[in-house]
């Protein structure tokens, strides 16, 4: 029978091998996960211009991860600033909008995706904001005229599943943002998720049955984070 110090050292001893093991296992896929990490972002961003991929893509997921980074190189990504001043030295996707959001408002940066197809470009917006447990945040893409929603995407940190959730799983909550205005006679007023449906219908979308709080947080998400960019969208029109 082991003595209580041979048991002891023996767990020591596993306990440290195990560890030693799983941090090597860490580091050496470190470098995969980040880059997992990298498309899967890039693809969020893409979602919110289905429909204006080329080439007969008709969903993001067609898109392998090559074709993505590909995209991602031939767009224009500029950072802004509160003031809707452009940012030299540095591009949208460096910047993670989880950590700007902790900052000053007026010290934060905004990146912007402006994708191109068939001569039209898209501006994608990036938004975030509360849900009612945890953080959501999505990507508003405007067409050209940057009034009109070509396409929207969300997600979210720990929304109800068949509740709050389908601001993600459902795709057919991010559908109906398409075509939807974010000006009404030349003044801003974002898009609005109603319960019990939407009235006007340029500029309110269903939201939700039971979710009212995730949806009260996306329309609020929204008019912010779209608000954000008004400045550098106001001198572009």
């Amino acid at each position: 029978m082991h003595s209580t110090r041979y048991i002891i050292g023996f767990i020591l001893i596993l306990t440290a091998s195990v560890a030693i093991g799983l941090t090597s296992l860490r580091e050496a896929t470190k470098e995969q996960a980040a880059r997992n990490e990298d498309i899967f972002n890039k693809r969020a961003i893409l979602s919110a211009v289905e429909g204006y991929l080329g080439d007969g893509v008709a969903s993001v997921s067609d898109l392998s991860d090559e074709q993505v980074i590909a995209m991602f190189s031939k767009m224009e990504q500029p950072v802004l600033d509160m003031e809707g001043n452009t940012i030299e030295g540095i591009r949208a996707e460096e910047i993670d909008m989880a950590k700007e959001r902790k900052k000053p408002e007026a010290e934060r940066r905004l990146p912007l995706y402006i994708y191109e197809e068939g001569g039209e470009k898209f501006y994608i917006l990036s938004v975030r904001g509360n849900g009612l447990w945890d953080e959501i945040w999505g990507n508003i893409a405007l067409k050209s005229d940057l009034n009109t929603i070509a396409g929207a995407a969300f997600d979210h940190k720990g929304e109800t599943p068949g509740l709050g959730a389908e601001i993600k799983d459902n795709p057919s909550f991010a559908r109906q943002f398409k075509d939807r205005q974010i000006n009404k006679e030349g003044e801003y007023v974002s898009v609005m998720v109603r319960k019990g449906g939407a009235r006007d219908k340029q500029h309110e979308v269903d939201g939700i049955s039971g979710a009212t709080v995730t949806c009260d947080g996306v329309t609020e998400m929204i008019y912010r984070g779209i608000n954000y960019y008004q400045p550098y969208l106001a001198g572009k029109r």
